[in-house]
């Protein structure tokens, strides 16, 4: 059921979407590469057309100027009632290798495919289309009504993909004034093409550099090998030890903090239907791997993890060197739940290396950093309206889900402004973030657009 006042804003979304794709269009237009020095003045031309869209709208917009990247910030005076903060980013992935990519990344245009029509083009998913959608939304409704239906601010970021090294001192020295009721963000996905979701959990993430030295220089295999110490096997034997033979990692106290999923939670995940033989299918795989006896949902939503990411050791060109490695390298990372603690287990790590570290061998631990875990009370009536809006444009009713991923944000929005935020995305497994040939399905556009209207009206009546 549409209210007297929320339908003409939903058909005047339908009627404009042209004019919707032609501005996204022209963002994605923008290579704002965040980390790469050269896209600088791209970046900075990102902030200036966010400034000057959202001035357009009548809100009161300014760049400011960090350490790094500009910050941007526009306040609409127009509504009273629920404040909402509105948090995305227009910085970009770089595009390489540039040779995947079917045209060039930033020549967006609308294509279609066998799954349906697309907006292809670097950052048309992550984050440019999804942030677009709340900005088309409140234009929608200024345009239909003259104002919004809540009081709303924006706030965007030109770092994100770079690690946002300037968000947290911004976010300090201007605390009063990013301050609102709750945080929406657009930076995640649907559950599934026809079912929208609302992300309440988030992993947080440690992660480290290993670094072993054994002899003093590279040596000869024949020569030396049986008598030296090879620290690419110290280092084998080391990652090898991280877990046991049920899956469970072994680092002392790496568990504690870690909740049980509820009954209530894990009869709605059931409920969602979710394919696990699909879902590895989908990326070449079939057996699930990771603690026994635990679902694949429960693995990615609601269970830590320790991961190698890469190894570096000896000789890795074209051919053979029949060389024993002077050093060898591994970066190692853990997704968290809960209330675990990333300190403690970077220094649990630390002592799981000591313990194990030969003779004639040395290590060093480098760029080691975490962040924990965020989980969102949907106590707050705000979720339940924003789930029941959601529910009433998409085929399928809205769930309240776990996302396997890290967006520091939500936690920083905790524990720097003290609010929540609702995380509701549009994207699908399949948009190829960070990677070539990108894409936003115009359906995730298009009724996103619709879903935030909706929100923003049942927001009003919290």
């Amino acid at each position: 059921m549409t209210s007297q006042s929320l339908a003409p804003v939903l058909d005047h979304v339908d009627a404009t979407l042209d004019a919707a794709l032609e501005r996204l269009k022209a963002l994605l237009r923008i290579a704002s590469i965040s980390t790469d020095p050269a896209y600088k003045h791209a970046c900075d031309q990102a902030a200036d057309w966010m400034v000057q869209d959202l001035r357009s709208l009548g809100f009161t917009a300014q760049k400011h100027p960090t350490t790094g990247h500009p910050m941007v910030v526009a306040k609409d005076q127009g509504a009273g009632g629920l404040h909402v903060l509105f948090y995305g980013h227009y910085d970009v992935q770089p595009v390489d290798p540039l040779n995947l990519w079917h045209r060039d990344p930033f020549d967006p245009a609308i294509e279609e495919t066998p799954a349906g029509t697309v907006i292809r083009g670097r950052g048309a998913a992550d984050d440019k289309g999804q942030l677009m959608t709340f900005v088309e939304a409140c234009r929608a409704w200024k345009a239909v009504h003259g104002s919004l239906p809540v009081r709303v601010s924006m706030f965007f970021e030109g770092e994100e993909e770079s690690g946002s090294p300037s968000l947290v001192p911004y976010m300090k020295d201007h605390a009063s004034d990013l301050k609102a009721d709750i945080a929406l963000i657009c930076d995640t996905g649907m559950f599934d093409p026809q079912t929208p979701a609302i992300t309440t959990a988030l992993r947080g993430l440690a992660k480290l550099e290993l670094e072993i030295t054994g002899p003093d220089k590279d040596l000869h295999s024949g020569m030396y090998g049986g008598a030296a110490i090879n620290p690419a096997h110290v280092l084998a034997r080391i990652l090898a030890d991280l877990h046991d033979d049920t899956g469970r990692v072994t680092l002392n106290g790496f568990y504690d903090g870690l909740p049980e999923l509820t009954n209530a939670q894990a009869e709605q995940w059931d409920a969602l239907g979710f394919d696990a033989a699909g879902f590895l299918g989908g990326v070449g795989l079939s057996v699930p791997a990771g603690e026994q006896n635990r679902s694949v949902l429960e693995m990615i939503w609601s269970r830590p993890t320790c991961e190698i990411n890469g190894m570096n050791s000896g000789y890795t060109g074209a051919g053979f060197k029949t060389v024993l490695p002077s050093k060898a390298s591994a970066k190692v990372s853990f997704r968290l739940v809960g209330t675990q603690d990333p300190d403690a287990i970077l220094r649990a790590f630390d002592a799981h290396v000591q313990a194990r570290l030969p003779a004639d061998c040395s290590y060093e631990i480098l760029d080691a950093e975490g962040a924990g875990a965020t989980t969102m009370p949907i106590d707050h009536p705000a979720f339940e309206a924003a789930r029941q809006a959601l529910s009433d444009e998409w085929p399928r009713p809205a769930a309240f889900i776990g996302c396997g991923g890290s967006i520091p944000i939500a936690g920083y929005f905790q524990t720097l402004l003290g609010m929540d935020s609702m995380l509701i995305g549009f994207g699908r497994d399949d948009d190829a973030l960070h990677s070539p040939n990108e894409k936003y399905d115009l359906e995730a556009f298009h009724k996103g657009i619709r879903s935030w209207v909706r929100i923003l009206d049942a927001l009003s009546r919290v």
